[in-house]
């Protein structure tokens, strides 16, 4: 009878071990991304999405950078779930209006044309989330960056916030502190956030951002500052562009911080990276070491890519970028 009794108990506990290791799992595949999220429901849509960045950065390098910077704007506000695609309605607020994404933020018909691609593949199945987040990495890689693994699962929100993209996102205008607390404020250390500011390697700016650096500041290079005064008038032409990274403009290399060094930052916010600060020494090691640049980068690519995203029965998978289903 003792022997029956134990032998049952010892079964009733596999019973339980067995289900909370069922539920574990469940909970994981809910609650985290994995790389491989589509290999079974749209075994092509990392094809799909990385044939359509690289020939939309062939026609235009600058598109690399645009794809980029549309993830951090999604990821940096309320987590990586989309929501900076949601168009304005009657009765809907988004955030494409904000300070920083206005006349700004662009490729937005990149997004629509990949979309589009994976309804008619396999409909209802990829989010835009997850499209920004893959469709950054292969941005960088397109303009010789380094790659990383993307972590996929990303649902697509509901409801976007004005008020949080107005105010989570870094402004070009920020101080060192400013640039480390709002980047602490997403989990990044400093050398984390010296590594995002990377991206800067790549992409334009508009006159208005850059302005009062090269009328009113003593950190910058003589000649470097009277080139971009020639195509940055004191006022007007607000929208007229500038490469962040005059040396190599579309190739995603470590030059960014060589500028740097040399005072050569088209923002005041990525100068300040470099102005006898806590930083300098980063920069200096990105300057010399493209390898722990790269490096450094793709693990914090992976670690942004990993805020607050939606899984599970969260959110919805939008069958348009633009609107909610």
């Amino acid at each position: 009878m003792a022997s029956h009794h134990s032998s049952s108990s010892v079964f009733t506990t596999f019973k339980l071990c067995f289900c909370l290791l069922l539920l574990s799992f469940i909970g994981m595949a809910s609650a985290q991304l994995t790389t491989n999220f589509y290999a079974k429901t749209c075994p092509n849509a990392l094809s799909i999405i990385k044939s359509a960045v690289n020939s939309a950065v062939k026609s235009e390098a600058r598109m690399g950078a645009s794809l980029l910077r549309l993830h951090f704007h999604d990821c940096f506000v309320n987590g990586c779930d989309a929501s900076i695609l949601l168009d304005d309605t009657s009765n809907f607020t988004g955030e494409k209006t904000a300070g920083p994404n206005a006349n700004s933020v662009r490729g937005y018909e990149v997004v629509d044309t990949i979309k589009s691609q994976l309804e008619a593949s396999c409909p209802g199945v990829v989010s835009c989330a997850d499209i920004l987040a893959v469709a950054a990495r292969d941005s960088v890689v397109a303009l010789r960056g380094p790659s990383w693994m993307v972590r996929l699962g990303r649902r697509d929100s509901t409801t976007a916030s004005l008020s949080a993209a107005n105010s989570n996102i870094p402004a070009p205008t920020l101080n060192l502190s400013g640039l480390i607390s709002a980047f602490s404020n997403k989990g990044f250390n400093a050398r984390e956030m010296v590594a995002l500011s990377g991206s800067h390697t790549i992409g334009q700016a508009r006159c208005t951002t850059f302005r009062t650096r090269i009328y009113n500041e003593a950190n910058i290079d003589a000649s470097f500052k009277t080139s971009l005064q020639a195509n940055c008038p004191s006022s007007g032409g607000d929208n007229t562009l500038s490469p962040l990274d005059t040396q190599t403009p579309t190739t995603f290399d470590n030059a960014y911080y060589t500028n740097l060094v040399n005072k050569k930052g088209l923002l005041h916010s990525d100068q300040q990276l470099f102005n006898g600060g806590s930083t300098d020494a980063v920069v200096n090691t990105y300057s010399t070491r493209s390898t722990t640049f790269f490096t450094d980068f793709a693990n914090a690519m992976v670690k942004m890519g990993n805020l607050s995203p939606l899984t599970g029965t969260s959110g919805q998978i939008r069958t348009n970028c633009r609107k909610t289903n």
